[in-house]
């Protein structure tokens, strides 16, 4: 195992997209990815990714130019992305379950000229360009659902009616490659710009280093590629490799999983999974959990928030496969520390990855001693270039070579370290930020709520669900069926809290600042656990 960054394969030039094309050159029969509707062998997905960037480069695209990618998880994902990588311009790959008001926000802020967009995301776009005042210049649409407007391109007829761009664009390992962005405690998402040579860190050192992923795996990732953790999972990670990819256009359910998992897509059975806490602990309580000997299951990965050592232990026994438990970041690509294959310890998120250096400050910024919590700082070279448009949090968070987590860990004598919790208010429900100001201020929206204040609970299985606590107007009736609908049709549906609680006033200071942490008190003590 590598005890630090290997010597990067560059000088000035470095495409990342041409890079991954070119770790599969003799792979050219094999397949890459296979959806629902098909599949890629590695030689028709080079094909495709370099008409992709001679398609986007003939209507008038230019070097690091922003193209919004707003489709679900298929075949066409990774053509797209690497596409327009290969073609120098920089995909801005956003959630698959936001509204129009969020795509009107990151059109806006990402004065993207072109989307990219799946067929059935196709009417919020189309509401999000009207409520935005930027200007699209092209939408290409994937797997259209209903006739297209003239102005609109339909995905396949695109990609097909241009020559292979004959080489990539003269990139450098510095230049923006794509975005993702990542919630704020605003609630304001913020445009986390990654370098072309991000992810090949990541591959190197944690999809090689640590997973020891290989050419004949198959892997299948119940997170989606908008996500850093998904990108990773399903696309640089494997490609780095020349593994098989299983995409998933649909929501990552228990029944869809298992689907997957018994090979009813392509006759494939996944060797190793990627997921989140919640998703292994909605499966396990699953009336109808595949029995051991009918997946294939080498190795299962998890990230997105801690991971409960009873879950852990529970899919092991259950499996016969560990879950090898990490923790990254939008800011830095992926993951950073973590557990190994070969070195388990449930209830800790493991040890700092090869390359990595992590540090614990207190709030005056010394050292924080073995056993107590501080704020973790993490030193390594994916970390993004900053944030678009935000110097303000971009100095916040990258800091002379040190990125701030915004999360609070303790250090074990062992070297691994445990989660201790957020550094401010944001919660992480199945494994994506919640600010729970953006919640509040929904349900405060409503004409029958007064005020409310938002919180995390941890379950019994040891996840974190939102909880709000709701004060109603006088003489005003509303049930929690309705405030949950309400929050559903203006916020992301992930974004809704699962529990409301109606009070009659909630713990305030002598200025008027709701304490979250009498209730978050208050709800441990219900549970005995202060």
């Amino acid at each position: 195992m590598s005890n630090g960054p290997n010597a990067p394969p560059w000088g000035d030039r470095f495409n990342v997209a041409d890079h991954l094309l070119g770790c599969n050159a003799g792979r050219g029969d094999k397949l890459a990815f296979v959806d629902d509707q098909g599949q890629l062998s590695y030689g028709t997905l080079a094909q495709r990714v370099r008409r992709m960037a001679s398609g986007l480069r003939a209507i008038g695209l230019k070097r690091e130019e922003r193209v919004l990618l707003a489709m679900h998880d298929g075949c066409d994902w990774p053509v797209a992305f690497l596409g327009a990588i290969y073609a120098g311009l920089v995909p801005v790959a956003v959630n698959t379950l936001l509204t129009p008001d969020d795509y009107a926000y990151m059109l806006e802020h990402s004065r993207a000229q072109a989307v990219l967009v799946s067929g059935a995301l196709l009417p919020l776009l189309n509401s999000a360009m009207l409520k935005s005042d930027h200007e699209v210049q092209k939408v290409i649409v994937s797997q259209p659902v209903h006739p297209l407007h003239p102005a609109e391109i339909e995905f396949d007829a695109f990609v097909l009616a241009h020559e292979p761009a004959v080489r990539a664009a003269a990139t450098g390992p510095d230049d923006p490659a794509f975005w993702l962005y990542s919630s704020g405690s605003t609630g304001r998402p913020k445009g986390t710009v990654h370098s072309h040579a991000n992810p090949y860190w990541t591959v190197e050192l944690y999809g090689k280093a640590v997973l020891q992923l290989r050419e004949n795996d198959i892997c299948f990732s119940a997170a989606k590629l908008f996500f850093a953790y998904g990108l990773g999972n399903a696309l640089t990670f494997p490609l780095g490799v020349g593994a098989t990819v299983i995409l998933m256009a649909e929501r990552p359910t228990p029944e869809a999983i298992f689907r997957r998992l018994h090979g009813e897509v392509g006759g494939l059975k996944p060797s190793v999974f990627f997921c989140a806490p919640t998703g292994y602990a909605n499966m396990l309580a699953h009336p109808r959990l595949p029995a051991r000997n009918a997946v294939a299951l080498r190795l299962a990965s998890s990230a997105g928030e801690a991971l409960p050592a009873d879950l852990g232990e529970r899919f092991k026994r259950h499996f016969g496969a560990d879950i090898v438990d990490g923790i990254g970041s939008t800011e830095m690509l992926h993951i950073f520390l973590s557990n190994r294959p070969e070195r388990i310890r449930y209830g800790s998120t493991g040890w700092p990855v090869a390359g990595y250096r992590l540090e614990l400050r207190a709030e005056d910024g010394g050292a924080v001693p073995d056993g107590e919590p501080g704020d973790l700082f993490i030193h390594g070279p994916s970390s993004a270039l900053m944030y678009w448009g935000n110097r303000a949090k971009s100095r916040e968070t990258f800091q002379g070579g040190w990125t701030k987590s915004g999360d609070k860990f303790m250090r074990n004598a062992d070297g691994s370290y445990t989660y201790a919790g957020r550094s401010d208010d944001m919660l992480k429900v199945s494994g994506v930020y919640v600010s729970p100001f953006e919640v509040e201020a929904t349900l405060a929206q409503h004409p029958a709520v007064l005020e409310a204040a938002v919180i995390g609970v941890v379950d019994a299985d040891g996840l974190t669900r939102t909880k709000a606590f709701v004060v109603r107007k006088t003489g005003q009736q509303v049930d929690e069926a309705e405030l949950k609908a309400f929050v559903k049709d203006h916020l992301a549906p992930h974004k809704y809290p699962r529990m409301i609680e109606f009070v009659d006033d909630l713990p305030k200071t002598a200025t008027g600042k709701i304490q979250r942490f009498k209730l978050r008190e208050a709800e441990a003590a219900k549970l005995g656990k202060v």
